[in-house]
């Protein structure tokens, strides 16, 4: 009995472990129970850890329990040997398994998970909330009626229908191709392909541009607020930002805070040359003008006399005099010159 009771302690205690194979992007694509020690892997059937790959040998190598602890891998006679790390192993040739347990045999990734390995936090599943089934045609139509709308106001009344073809059918085409970029992102990232979920967030923000791109006229128009135009250049880089954010919320749920940060640096220096480019113009953001006016029975404002706006203009007087000469000067050089 004390000599059963002595080899029990000395024996190193066999640990439940799995080994996993892994794919390109670390994600286990197959886990084999161990069921005993040593652990030999290879092509045969006779193996413990059976593995489909031409470029193993059928027994290709053992998974050993050392007697002072861990686990030591050693390789069998084969023409491709394995990797512990950077260390390269032939036939023979041993060497105890890392932290974390990776290790290649050949072309095959593999990883030692053991019952005495930590394991990694329980991932959040992230499920999309039950949508009406109506929304995303909804949202599909009020895009093609605004496209149908801008294009209504451009062209001629007696325009034929296939003028209305490509302002409708391409900027389909894009969304669709867009979401369709983000699901195959999802499907590499997450293992799903969320189309729906991702063409009804597209909607949502190209609608609601939409939407602004006429109310925002309208209503400065009808409270005399040329200023609040400046809403309509900041608007769309600022939409497209959160637009992307929003897709790569559902692609990369575990990094959204880094991607938020570098998507705001980019949104500032954006903003920041874009107002750089237009430092000569009277407005940093926005037209200097409504190019159509809404019909005026949208006039909130009163009305201002003539006088008004003449006295509004004298500001520009000295600053169209400045230019005026300064082309002047430059005319009598490309005179002189010639």
């Amino acid at each position: 009995m004390d000599e059963q009771q002595q080899g029990q302690v000395t024996t190193p205690t066999a640990p439940a472990a799995v080994v996993e194979l892994l794919g390109r992007d670390g994600r286990a694509t197959l886990v084999q129970r161990v069921t005993r020690w040593p652990v030999r892997i290879g092509r045969s059937p006779a193996c413990d850890i059976v593995l489909d790959d031409a470029h193993l040998a059928a027994e290709h190598a053992e998974l050993h329990l050392a007697p002072a602890g861990g686990v030591r891998l050693r390789l069998l006679p084969s023409r491709n040997g394995g990797h512990v790390g950077k260390q390269r192993l032939a036939g023979g040739d041993e060497a105890p398994l890392p932290a974390g347990g990776a290790f290649q045999l050949a072309g095959c990734l593999l990883r030692l998970r053991t019952s005495a390995d930590m394991l990694a936090p329980e991932h959040l599943l992230i499920v999309d909330k039950t949508r009406h089934w109506a929304l995303v045609p909804l949202l599909l139509l009020g895009m093609l009626f605004f496209q149908w709308l801008d294009r209504w106001s451009a062209v001629d009344p007696d325009a034929r229908w296939v003028d209305y073809a490509s302002p409708l059918l391409a900027p389909l085409a894009l969304v669709l191709g867009w979401a369709g970029l983000w699901s195959l992102a999802s499907q590499l990232f997450q293992h799903r392909f969320p189309f729906t979920t991702h063409l009804r967030r597209a909607l949502v923000v190209i609608v609601a541009m939409q939407l602004l791109e006429w109310l925002l006229p309208a209503v400065a128009y009808a409270f005399s607020w040329p200023r609040l135009m400046a809403l309509e250049a900041l608007s769309m880089p600022i939409a497209a930002a959160l637009l992307i954010a929003w897709h790569a919320r559902l692609v990369w749920p575990g990094a959204h805070r880094t991607l938020n940060g570098g998507l705001a640096v980019l949104l500032l220096l954006g903003l920041g040359l874009q107002a750089a480019g237009r430092q000569e113009q009277q407005h940093t953001f926005g037209p200097p003008y409504l190019a159509s006016l809404p019909p005026p029975v949208l006039r909130i404002a009163p009305t201002q006399p003539p006088q008004a706006l003449i006295e509004s203009l004298k500001p520009l007087k000295a600053e169209l005099a400045r230019q005026a000469h300064k082309d002047s000067e430059g005319a009598g050089e490309d005179d002189s010159g010639e």
